[in-house]
């Protein structure tokens, strides 16, 4: 064996290799977009690079945080594999680029202390490339001039109905721009900010670390919970969030398709709408009928130790930090 097997396994290294470069240029293309610039003249594409370079950093940073903790644990693992998505160039839009980036475990993780280990790493890790990329985004903002280049006339131009596409806040998000946007700076609304590649890059990882953590089935959050509790306290935990997230998205959808010309919703209904929330019924249906509930057992049920219980609690609040119920909306 090669000392290059001996550190990361047997791999096919070629696959992911092209993954990540065809992901590369599909995230590119799609930050030329983000860019306000023409995404079928391949010659804008240096318009798209740092978008796709700190997208595909904090995608790195995320699943090289599950390989190597796995790798620690001698549990047989892939490198990421990179999802790449042209939406961009089929006239999808919004999109990435990307649906994101995955590793496989190719041996069962015997313990929950290894469970949660290669749960967390990703996550954690992923969230510390995001905390950088959005602190150095905020404290470099440019002038309003930088929007005036993509929208003459801006702010005074009309926006047209229908069209205006919003980003929801996060706690972190917020919390950042109040701190390290240098004071006097331009704090581009949240209907414009995706023209900033590294606020939309910091944006776009809070709210991937915030779904991987949904503490559900055998996404990370999953694992986290199965690793710190009972079996039957993550299975109603992971219950409870699909729960959250159906109240979520309800009242909206029920609004959308029942609004007619002989049916007056109420007012209270229009009260419980949370902005873009229907969109989670999306995931709620991924749960119930892909990601499911229960987890698999381990060999060895012993319980993870204080320290990791502390980064537990840590990670719990990373999730609470990256969450938005209102991820996208169309106004």
């Amino acid at each position: 064996m090669t000392t290059l097997e001996t550190l990361i396994g047997k791999q096919r290294l070629w696959l992911h290799i092209a993954l990540f470069v065809i992901t590369l240029f599909s995230t590119a293309i799609a930050g030329v977009a983000w860019s306000g610039h023409n995404p079928l003249e391949l010659e804008n594409i240096g318009y798209g690079m740092e978008y796709a370079l700190l997208l595909l950093l904090f995608l790195s940073a995320h699943e090289f945080g599950h390989f190597i903790a796995a790798r620690i644990h001698k549990v047989d693992a892939t490198l990421p594999f990179y999802i790449p998505f042209p939406g961009t160039m089929l006239g999808i839009m919004p999109n990435f680029g990307t649906f994101g980036a995955v590793i496989k475990t190719r041996s069962r993780m015997t313990s929950k202390k290894i469970v949660f280990d290669v749960g967390v790493a990703g996550p954690i890790a992923g969230f510390m490339v995001c905390v950088v990329i959005l602190a150095v985004g905020f404290m470099t903002l440019p002038g309003i001039e930088y929007l005036q280049k993509i929208h003459p006339g801006y702010p005074n131009v009309a926006s047209q109905p229908g069209t205006e596409l919003v980003f929801g806040k996060t706690l972190l998000y917020s919390l950042f721009e109040s701190v390290f946007a240098p004071g006097g700076a331009y704090i581009p609304p949240m209907s414009e900010m995706y023209h900033y590649p590294m606020l939309i890059v910091g944006w776009f990882g809070l709210f991937v670390t915030g779904l991987n953590l949904l503490p559900v089935g055998q996404l990370d959050g999953g694992h986290l919970t199965f690793s710190m509790f009972s079996q039957k306290t993550h299975k109603y935990v992971g219950i409870g969030v699909a729960a959250v997230l159906a109240l979520i998205s309800l009242p909206e959808l029920f609004i959308s398709f029942a609004s007619t010309d002989n049916f007056q919703v109420p007012d209270f209904l229009h009260s419980l709408v949370v902005p873009g929330g229907s969109s989670w019924i999306f995931w709620v249906l991924m749960i119930v009928f892909f990601i499911r509930f229960k987890h698999p057992m381990v060999d060895t049920d012993e319980p993870i130790d204080t320290r990791r219980k502390l980064i537990g609690y840590f990670t719990m609040l990373i999730f609470v930090l990256s969450f938005t119920p209102s991820p996208l909306v169309l106004q």
